[in-house]
């Protein structure tokens, strides 16, 4: 009982140190190879920008983070510590990224994490110039990680970036959403639990001590950023206090939305528009969004809701389509075939089909939580986007980016009118492994699926004992009561994806030339692949070089030009230089024996898509007949060359209407893990019948499964934004 009650408390438990940054350099030969290739390419497609395109992941996280701590256990298939200096390693020999960002929760940080994550980027700095260009520039951040339902409002998680890494350009804190990382309020019986039922497990121990150093005190609302001790931490409950203590810090820094149409803890009826303020949105700093991760595609917008909000509380459940099965139908449905089967009159059963729609949607996204016993497969495909790319978790359409750029804000009391971000991919990685998908392989190790390795492993799950069977119960979580841990995890792991990347037009390696390319948006996104975009707008009326990310106002018809060449085929293993630089045994436990390691043969681009957007000219227009998703469809010549499409809008001078127009670059059809989500068998109607879902935990699925499947990789260009102005 003591070993228990010391490991619950901490006491036995290691403190998760930095790691160790493995002091060589990635040969000059090796990016001078990249740099040829690319003006190689850009030769066969005449495109005469002498900017380079650098591949980086703003969006990485070490066991720094809680959740990353609790992925990396042993009693979820977790590998053990992950720390900052793995993302270095990992971004240089494995992943072999030209930049990335470090981005643990701010929550969970304390003093001491901040001092040492700070470090580490900088000697990863140091490390990667030793031969004059840096091979890999690494910046630093963290993630406010903010969540709203049961009665509180939403507003995200933002990733806050820094370009600089000196004490007199990085603020002497992070700033956190909450005053803790969630799981610090896991009841005491739980913690107890876990430690009696894996006395052995060091692991274990860690985790308990890394809660408790967690616990730090919260800074004063009263006093100037400057001013505060250094031992406190710093919150920022909404955006606007964000945007107001990273202004007072007066630091060059970005803020970028991310999983913003992610259902597994966005509410339902959360709503962009409810952002576009000047209170919750500073055009200054938050300029990006991040389209694609990990966790899926945030692109596309949907005209369907999972829940019909009436105000005053009121929520209703929509109806089933062939399109879309609201979870909230499908909740009545699995209660109403209980209730028949245990011989109830079909009335009774209406009736509690009834209740357990309403039992659900008053949960929000702890609605499976009014089900007892029921399995993952029980939900079908339900709140699943069907005919989306690669998309989110419950996909919630009011958070897309094809929805964010249709608003305009008409309260003529606000500066802010539109959001104009420009686009980012990225991992979103848990385990200190940034930009991890460049090849489609280990799914455990290069996604975020984790799950139970045994029975001990549910402790940490959103999972509870027996209820009743045929009945939906009304849960009355309040954000105070709610258990701690992942719901509805089983389904969500077959959401999860390598991550993607993002792409900056810069003018040279170093840490300048990629912050200008990000200041001015000249990025786009790719979900995984290292594919080469360029997307100009040629007819600029003021002369000006007008690519992705800009803006411009003209009234002639705007005519573009969009080039693209496929990412390269990759071989098996990894080349000398990774393992010359890491070890063997280091190659096989952090890059699982796969690298980067580029043949010289480009995968083919099928087609080019663009996307035109017309924001709204008045209140409440409705937003789906703005966005035209597959506006213009070019299909390529069949050839490894690249390809070009130059086209015009003879609809803009006529329309007199501002209009957002971006790009997709796609790649012929390749293997993805994931790829079909949860792997329904549909009927000639398009339902679901059943699924076989990719499971996080080996219980379920093997953990060889990579659970391939084809997919269209592709890169989304930033938007080129174009009002119409009748007199220049």
């Amino acid at each position: 009982m003591l070993l228990v009650t010391l490991s619950a408390n901490g006491y036995l438990g290691r403190y998760e140190s930095p790691g160790e940054i493995i002091n060589s350099s990635i040969p000059s030969k090796i990016l001078e190879e990249r740099a040829i290739s690319q003006i190689i390419t850009k030769d066969k497609l005449l495109e005469k920008d002498n900017k380079m395109i650098l591949f980086g992941d703003f969006h990485v996280h070490s066991t720094y983070s809680t959740d990353a701590f609790m992925l990396s256990l042993p009693m979820l298939g977790g590998e053990g510590t992950h720390p900052p200096a793995d993302a270095c390693n990992f971004a240089r020999f494995c992943s072999s990224l030209d930049f990335w960002s470090i981005n643990d929760h701010a929550e969970s940080l304390t003093r001491k994490d901040w001092q040492e994550t700070i470090d580490s980027v900088r000697q990863c700095n140091a490390v990667s110039t030793q031969l004059g260009v840096p091979d890999a520039v690494a910046f630093l951040g963290w993630e406010w990680t903010q969540e709203g339902g049961l009665g509180r409002a939403h507003y995200g998680h933002k990733n806050i970036i820094f370009k600089g890494i000196d004490q007199d350009e990085i603020p002497l804190r992070p700033i956190a959403a909450a005053a803790s990382p969630g799981l610090l309020g896991m009841p005491e019986l739980l913690r107890y639990g876990i430690s009696a039922f894996r006395p052995t497990d060091r692991r274990v121990y860690d985790f308990m001590r890394f809660m408790d150093d967690a616990r730090t005190p919260i800074c004063e609302d009263d006093v100037s950023v400057r001013g505060l001790p250094l031992n406190c931490k710093e919150v920022a409950l909404t955006p606007e206090i964000l945007f107001d203590k990273l202004n007072e810090w007066d630091f060059e820094n970005i803020v970028i939305p991310h999983g913003t149409a992610w259902g597994a803890y966005t509410p339902a009826n959360n709503d962009w528009n409810n952002q576009l303020n000047d209170d919750l949105h500073d055009p200054n700093i938050q300029t990006l969004v991040e389209i694609y991760s990990g966790h899926g595609n945030s692109e596309e917008y949907r005209d369907w809701t999972s829940v019909i909000d009436e105000g005053n509380g009121n929520l209703l459940c929509p109806e089933a389509t062939t399109d879309f099965l609201p979870a909230c139908r499908q909740a009545g449905r699995i209660i109403e075939k209980r209730c028949l089967d245990e011989g109830e009159s079909k009335r009774e059963c209406k009736k509690r089909a009834k209740d357990a729609r309403s039992n659900y949607l008053n949960e929000g996204i702890y609605g499976t939580s009014t089900i007892f016993n029921e399995l993952p497969s029980d939900w079908l495909d339900a709140n699943q986007c069907k005919d989306c790319f690669l998309p989110t978790f419950n996909l919630r359409p009011k958070g897309s980016v094809q929805y964010m750029l249709a608003l305009r804000n008409f309260n003529n009391d606000d500066t802010v009118e539109r959001f104009k971000f420009g686009f980012i991919g990225s991992s979103d990685n848990h385990k200190a492994r940034p930009g991890s998908g460049y090849k489609e392989v280990n799914r455990r190790e290069m996604t975020e699926a984790a799950g139970p390795e045994d029975a001990t492993g549910y402790l940490l799950g959103f999972q509870e004992g027996e209820g009743p069977y045929s009945r939906s119960i009304a849960r009355n979580w309040t954000s105070e009561t709610v258990p701690p841990g992942p719901v509805d995890f089983e389904r969500t792991a077959s959401f999860f994806k390598t991550g993607g990347l993002i792409a900056a037009h810069a003018n040279g390696r170093n840490r300048n030339s990629i912050w200008s390319a990000v200041k001015r948006k000249e990025v786009y996104a790719t979900s995984g692949p290292r594919i080469l975009l360029w997307f100009d707008l040629l007819n600029d009326p003021y002369g000006e070089e007008v690519s992705m990310g800009s803006e411009t106002r003209m009234n002639d018809n705007p005519r573009f030009v969009v080039k693209a060449s496929g990412s390269f085929k990759q071989k098996p293993g990894c080349p000398e230089y990774s393992l010359n630089a890491l070890g063997s045994k280091e190659i096989e436990r952090l890059c699982k024996n796969e690298c980067y390691n580029p043949t010289d043969i480009r995968n083919k681009i099928t087609r080019i898509e663009v996307a035109r957007i017309t924001p709204q000219i008045y209140e409440g227009e409705p937003i789906n007949k703005l966005i035209n998703d597959k506006w213009k469809v070019f299909q390529c010549p069949e050839n490894n060359e690249g390809c070009t499409f130059t086209f015009s809008d003879k609809q803009f001078n006529l329309d007199k209407r501002d209009v957002v127009y971006y790009v997709r670059a796609i790649e012929e059809p390749s293997k993805a893990i994931n790829a079909y989500g949860l792997r329904c068998e549909y009927d000639s109607f398009g339902n679901c019948l059943k699924t076989n879902i990719c499971s996080g935990s080996s219980l379920e699925t093997p953990y060889q499964d990579d659970c391939l499947g084809n997919v269209e990789e592709r890169a989304w260009s930033s938007p080129i934004f174009v009002d119409y102005k009748e007199d220049l």
